[in-house]
């Protein structure tokens, strides 16, 4: 991390493509402290680490393994960021009483958990192992405003929740991952250009913000989705367009570092109303022929 000459932060962070195997979580947050100790290496200011990276996505064993945060499978983590002076941010598996969430930490270079997430856009396939959260939050850091989210919570259906962390102020957002693609999908297939790249883009664009989302890699042992693979693809993507992008492959276990200038976001408020306007941003509106409208309307006609 360093200042430019006319007073521009520059980082540099990492996304860590991570082999996750289900059900074996030792093995699976040795290679994670391994993965933060070679971004260190390579001056990293963070790493990125993929969804539910202690478990694995989906994995039965959610139901009966998962731990409280801070609890033991953090620890690991914070011990790891804390020796290596790394940011580091992670999906994990949490348990709080008998609920299960899949969530998101960031953890700053001292081992302190400044910010946690509970995945909200949860897919169907997941709810058995995971409950849906229930906040969105952003947190100041040295590397400006940051904001969490997981996944599909960029899906574009639910694309308002990244939209609420940039209305919060969000300058970076970091989203671990778990792409997953049926076992006779290929390289030359690569069904995530336009799935994930257009959402970024349209947080970025729209935004000024960068946003990084990091995914595992490996095949999917036990669950709903058994079979198939998690084939990396990691993203990171600004408002000039794509920064750094992981190996499409299952096997692709790789460290990618990313170096940007973070944005200065300058509007707030209704502001970023505005700009989306003069942007050309297309708001919501209600179904044109929607039971619930026509009911209103004639209602409203009668006073």
């Amino acid at each position: 991390m360093h200042t430019s000459p006319e007073g521009f932060l520059n980082v540099k962070f990492a996304l860590g493509q991570l082999l996750v195997e289900g059900g074996e979580p030792a093995r699976n947050l040795e290679r994670a402290v391994e993965m933060i100790r070679r971004a260190a290496k390579s001056q990293c200011d963070l790493v990125l680490l993929p969804e539910v990276l202690d478990l694995g996505w989906t994995h039965p064993s959610a139901k009966n393994e998962a731990m409280p945060i801070p609890g033991a499978y953090s620890d690991v983590l914070t011990a790891a960021a804390k020796e290596n002076r790394i940011y580091v941010c992670a999906g994990l598996t949490e348990l709080d009483g008998r609920t299960v969430y899949n969530s998101a930490i960031l953890i700053d270079d001292s081992g302190e958990i400044l910010l946690k997430y509970r995945k909200i856009n949860a897919l169907d396939v997941e709810q058995e192992f995971y409950a849906i959260g229930t906040t969105l939050n952003v947190i100041d850091t040295k590397f400006g405003r940051m904001g969490l989210n997981i996944c599909a919570d960029n899906y574009f259906d639910s694309l308002h929740i990244g939209h609420t962390l940039a209305r919060m102020g969000a300058q970076i957002i970091l989203s671990p991952s778990s792409w997953t693609v049926g076992h006779d999908v290929t390289e030359e297939d690569d069904p995530y250009g336009e799935k994930w790249m257009k959402p970024y883009r349209v947080l970025a664009e729209y935004h000024d913000l960068v946003i990084l989302g990091t995914t595992s890699v490996g095949y999917i042992v036990g669950g709903p989705y058994e079979g198939k693979k998690m084939v990396g693809s990691s993203l990171a993507v600004s408002r000039e367009g794509l920064l750094a992008k992981g190996i499409y492959n299952e096997f692709a276990g790789e460290l990618i570092p990313v170096e940007f200038t973070v944005p200065v976001r300058r509007e707030k408020g209704t502001d970023i109303g505005i700009r989306l306007k003069s942007m050309g941003y297309v708001f919501d509106e209600p179904p044109p022929r929607s039971k619930w409208s026509m009911d209103f309307h004639e209602k409203s006609k009668r006073g």
